[in-house]
């Protein structure tokens, strides 16, 4: 019988947190398995608002050393794939409802400073009369601030982490169970189930990560058989994607009457994104979906601001996810803390078990560093930290010439229509040319889906991105299923099924 392949590391989880740690780890010299029961980002961390930000509200909880260590990593993770993370600039309205004018100036530059901001622009004060930000909103609203923060593509992000993992050796495994963990003399013996056809198959590692996210407890509990007393706090939060609400730029930050905000961000071109909500939550992760409740309250929320009222019947797809925040003992959701937790337990001549509790996406890679450190002394032939100054796949591309890039591509891909040669010059990157190898007309790229998806596209995700059904195409991978209609999701959910697909990507 073959010996159980044994790693430096295994990771439970193909979250950002899960996919950052193994990243980080195999570009220190360890050899890394990544285990996820379903496909990568497909859980808490493609249910985002999707920003890269400091978390200004977070100030008024005194987080200054969670803001600061967010407001740093902006710009990090912006140098490091500006094909998927760009500045974005939000409009704050002011109101008598709201904390005193010069305490929220004061807010905002304390923002602006904590964590030496270089590249994107500063906080300004806004006459809402004037400006064009003002038009979209309520006339009662008369000056306000536009402050600066990042979009990020969440799901590629964990995508792009995990090939990046792949491409330095490491062993990602998508829709594989981990269902048995127990330590094993100097190593851990982890049993594993493929869920897309039950195989069965055992490893060894020398150290073990718990980056399960919401299902962290459960992992602890059910699979490693071991009690804690830190946990994991629910927290749902709900979007709707509507209509676009304007032609406006900018995105909007609301404050509502409870203290909660909610934000309206221009979103694939033809939308708006409106979230979010803090809900407790104490069902199963999985089966998580907004209602009827929580749409009121975004409606209501955006609709005290706006001057033409977003309406139901604009609503074109909505989504959930739940927070695994780490639970402080705060009495409300929204006063949780958004910071994270990461417990060692490492009894002496015994494997370390790592458990992450908490965290946030703007946050992940610096998670990853600190998990990196308080595993260190198990690992004493572990290389540096190195991922501050390094780009994620197709992310070495100059910030700044981000758009003379794009006009390079274009050239070089003439016969690409603008709008598909922009959604794949942000999704890809340079691996553009990777994915483009050899073509010199769209018919080169086999059969179109609809929106510029092609067969080679689809090709592609599944060779080099562990896609293996329609929604990680149209809803992870992409944000395709807004712009195609049922039909045409249907003839990708069909091709994608099909035999002959290529493989599905693994290490390399």
């Amino acid at each position: 019988m073959q010996a159980d392949r044994t790693f430096d590391l295994a990771v439970i989880g193909g979250g950002v947190n899960g996919c950052g740690i193994a990243r980080d780890a195999q570009g220190r010299g360890l050899s890394v398995f990544l285990a996820e029961m379903d496909d990568l980002a497909s859980g808490t961390s493609s249910a985002s608002t999707k920003l890269i930000h400091g978390g200004l509200r977070y100030l008024e909880y005194y987080e200054f050393r969670l803001v600061r260590e967010a407001l740093e990593e902006r710009e990090v993770l912006l140098a490091s794939a500006p094909h998927i993370i760009w500045p974005l600039r939000f409009v704050l309205p002011y109101h008598g409802g709201l904390r005193p004018w010069p305490v929220i100036r004061l807010g905002l530059l304390l923002y602006d400073h904590l964590g030496g901001r270089r590249i994107l622009p500063p906080t300004r004060s806004v006459d809402l009369a004037r400006d064009p930000t003002g038009t979209l909103l309520n006339d009662r609203f008369k000056r306000g601030f536009e402050y600066s923060d990042c979009w990020v593509e969440d799901s590629r992000l964990v995508v792009l982490n995990a090939r990046d993992a792949a491409d330095r050796g490491a062993d990602i495994r998508t829709r594989t169970r981990c269902t048995a963990a127990r330590r094993d003399g100097d190593a851990w013996h982890l049993e594993m189930e493929d869920r897309r056809d039950g195989s069965r198959f055992a490893i060894r590692a020398r150290g073990l990560v718990n980056a399960a996210g919401p299902w962290a407890s459960e992992v602890l509990s059910s699979v490693i058989g071991r009690n804690t007393t830190d946990r994991v706090r629910l927290v749902k939060g709900s979007h709707i994607v509507v209509d676009r609400i304007g032609d406006i730029d900018q995105a909007y930050i609301f404050q509502n009457a409870d203290g909660r905000i909610c934000f309206a961000i221009p979103y694939e071109r033809d939308f708006t994104l409106i979230g979010t909500t803090d809900e407790e939550f104490h069902d199963d992760p999985a089966t998580v979906t907004i209602d009827e409740a929580e749409i009121d309250y975004l409606l209501d929320s955006v609709n005290q601001y706006l001057a033409t009222p977003v309406t139901r019947d604009t609503i074109r797809w909505s989504y959930s996810g739940v927070r695994p925040l780490y639970d402080d003992g705060a009495s409300e959701a929204k006063a949780a803390t958004r910071d994270y937790h990461l417990t060692l337990d490492a009894p002496t001549g015994a494997p370390p078990l790592l458990s992450v509790f908490g965290g946030k996406i703007t946050t992940f890679r610096r998670l990853a560093e600190h998990a990196m450190e308080k595993l260190s002394p198990h690992y004493p032939e572990m290389g540096p930290a190195w991922t501050k100054r390094a780009s994620l796949p197709g992310g070495d591309i100059p910030v700044e010439d981000f758009e003379a890039w794009l006009a390079g591509v274009g050239r070089r891909y003439p016969f690409l229509p603008p709008m598909v040669l922009g959604r794949l010059c942000r999704a890809y990157g340079t691996r553009i040319d990777v994915l483009l190898n050899g073509a010199a007309a769209m018919e080169d790229l086999g059969a179109d889906f609809g929106a510029g998806l092609t067969e080679r596209e689809l090709e592609y995700l599944r060779t080099h991105e562990w896609a293996e059904a329609a929604d990680d195409v149209l809803w992870r991978r992409s944000k395709l299923g807004l712009h195609l209609d049922p039909a045409q999701r249907a003839a990708v959910a069909d091709y994608v099924d099909r035999p002959g697909m290529p493989a599905v990507a693994r290490a390399g």
